[in-house]
C-alpha cells in the first residue's frame, strides 16, 4: 500500500472527535487502523509484535497515569458533603476576588506544583471541586452563558500551568523526553538547558493568559450591567 495510507489514524481521530465520539474508543480504533494498514498482526506472532500487544505494553509503560482514579472516591464524598457550596461560600467573602483574579493565581499555583516536580491531574482533583464552585462564587450572579465562559477558562488555567509548569523540573517525564530525543539526534545538550529556554516561554503563557483572563472579567461585568 501508498505510504499515505498509514496516515489512516489521524483521519479515524479527526473524524471521531469531529462526530464528539468516546476519544478512548477514537484512539483505539486509530492504533488498530493504523497497524493493520502497516502491515502489523493483530495479535504476536514470533519475531513481530501485534498491535493489542502494542496497546497492552503501551498502557502497562504508563500505568501511573491512572494514579489519579485513586483520589476520585475521596473526591466524590467530598462534594457529597458540600465542598462545592463551602468553596464558593468561602470565595464569596472576599470582595477584591474576581473570577480573573482567581484564575491567574491558580494558573501560578499549578506552575509551582510543575517547578517542584509535582504530577497531578488538576480537572478532577483541582478544577471540577474546587477552582470552578470558586470562581463561579466570584461571579455571585451570572446567565448560564457566563458559567460556560467560567467553566472554559478554569479549564484553560489548569491546562496553561500544567502544560508549561511541567517543563521547568528537570525530573518530570516531558523535559526528559526532550533531552532522550535531542541525545539520540547527536545534540550536546544538558537537561538544566531545556529546562532555563522553558523559562522565558513559561512567563510568557502567564502573561498572556493572565491578559484574557482580565478581557474575562470585563466581559462578565458588562454582562450584569446589561
Amino acid at each position: 500500500m501508498p505510504e499515505w495510507t498509514k496516515l489512516l489514524g489521524v483521519l479515524v481521530i479527526v473524524v471521531g472527535l469531529a462526530l464528539k465520539l468516546r476519544p478512548t474508543l477514537v484512539v483505539v480504533v486509530a492504533a488498530f487502523a493504523t497497524g493493520l494498514v502497516s502491515g502489523l498482526p493483530v495479535f504476536s506472532r514470533p519475531n513481530q509484535e501485534g498491535v493489542v500487544d502494542m496497546l497492552g505494553r503501551g498502557f502497562a509503560d504508563n500505568r501511573l497515569i491512572t494514579l489519579f482514579l485513586i483520589t476520585l472516591p475521596a473526591i466524590g464524598l467530598a462534594e457529597r458533603y458540600g465542598l462545592q457550596e463551602q468553596s464558593a461560600k468561602l470565595i464569596g467573602r472576599f470582595r477584591a476576588a474576581t473570577v480573573g483574579r482567581l484564575l491567574i493565581v491558580y494558573q501560578l499555583f499549578r506552575v509551582l506544583h510543575g517547578i517542584m516536580g509535582i504530577r497531578l491531574n488538576g480537572h478532577p482533583i483541582f478544577v471540577r471541586p474546587l477552582i470552578f464552585p470558586m470562581s463561579a462564587g466570584c461571579l455571585r450572579d451570572g446567565s448560564d452563558t457566563d458559567l460556560e465562559k467560567i467553566k472554559a477558562a478554569t479549564s484553560a488555567s489548569e491546562n496553561y500551568g500544567n502544560f508549561y509548569g511541567q517543563n521547568l523540573s528537570p525530573v518530570l517525564p516531558g523535559v526528559l523526553l526532550v533531552y532522550g530525543v535531542l541525545k539520540e539526534l547527536g545534540c550536546e545538550v544538558s537537561i538544566f538547558s531545556i529546562v532555563f529556554f522553558a523559562i522565558p516561554i513559561t512567563a510568557l503563557s502567564a502573561i498572556l493568559a493572565a491578559v484574557q483572563f482580565h478581557l474575562l472579567d470585563r466581559q462578565l461585568r458588562r454582562g450584569r450591567a446589561k
